[in-house]
């Protein structure tokens, strides 16, 4: 994990472009090419991406899920959540199986990737995050061992201007070491979309909440421990990368800090109690 920089590696995603519009036509040709040589007709795994107004984010995060580095049968799914941009015409100019949920929300869209899923195992994605090339890698090693039926991987927030890495990699040790804690007895609220995995089987049997909350990733989380056991993948260096844009509404670094410190602290003793 990076402390004072951004890994090298996402800057050849992070295309300088705002609008679909602006998009070469080289870039599309580059990537698919990319997507032609790593995808299969018969994959093991499916990563499913689920897109709301995503336009550019999505080609970037394709994008670096067409460098993967591995030997695993795989197909990537995009799952369009009702954009009112260009999202669709982004997906639609890619080598990706792309489907369309009209019903809002994030449930509802990655249960309609999961009902179109080829693969025996699913790892979820989000559109505006980027995925180092031993992802899958990294996460279905740990999702096929003895009685794994889900795993969820770490994440680290893009340095910028505003919030630079050196403050990122603060926030990501202390969320890093709360989740080590409710790992033991709510592993569920570790659980994110952002790098998410589990048995297609299991997850088509249980479902994702089919309205518009959050929490939907968490949840199927919960329903799946029934099932087996749910595990970590802590590699650092299958983290997926996201930007810090979420964090901005708290406004000052001090504000974002204190706020999860705050969160915390209020479910602190639930970490050792065991949801039935």
């Amino acid at each position: 994990m990076n402390l004072l920089k951004n890994p090298e590696w996402i800057d050849q995603f992070l295309f300088p472009y705002e609008r679909y519009e602006d998009i070469d036509d080289d870039v599309f040709v580059s990537v698919n090419h990319d997507l032609d040589r790593v995808q299969h007709a018969e994959p093991s795994v499916t990563v499913v991406i689920i897109a709301w107004n995503e336009e550019i984010n999505v080609l970037r995060c394709v994008a670096s899920l067409s460098k993967m580095v591995t030997t695993i049968p795989f197909e990537i799914v995009v799952v369009n959540n009702n954009s009112s941009d260009h999202t669709q015409d982004t997906i639609d100019r890619l080598h990706v199986r792309g489907f369309n949920e009209s019903t809002q929300g994030a449930g509802p869209a990655r249960q309609k990737g999961q009902e179109n899923a080829r693969g025996k195992y699913i790892l979820t994605a989000d559109a505006d995050c980027l995925y180092p090339n031993c992802w899958v890698d990294e996460m279905i090693k740990v999702l096929k061992q003895d009685q794994v039926v889900c795993v969820y991987g770490r994440y680290s927030f893009i340095g910028s201007d505003e919030i630079p890495r050196w403050k990122l990699y603060m926030l990501e040790k202390l969320k890093d070491m709360m989740a080590e804690v409710r790992h033991f007895k709510q592993p569920y609220f570790n659980t994110f979309g952002i790098s998410m995995g589990y048995v297609k089987e299991l997850g088509l049997k249980i479902g994702f909440i089919r309205e518009n909350r959050r929490g939907e990733d968490g949840q199927l989380c919960l329903d799946l421990m029934k099932y087996g056991r749910i595990r970590q993948v802590r590699s650092n260096k299958a983290r997926a990368w996201t930007g810090a844009r979420t964090l901005s509404k708290d406004g000052s670094f001090y504000n974002i800090i204190m706020s999860r410190i705050k969160v915390e602290f209020k479910r602190f003793k639930y970490n050792f109690i065991k949801r039935t």
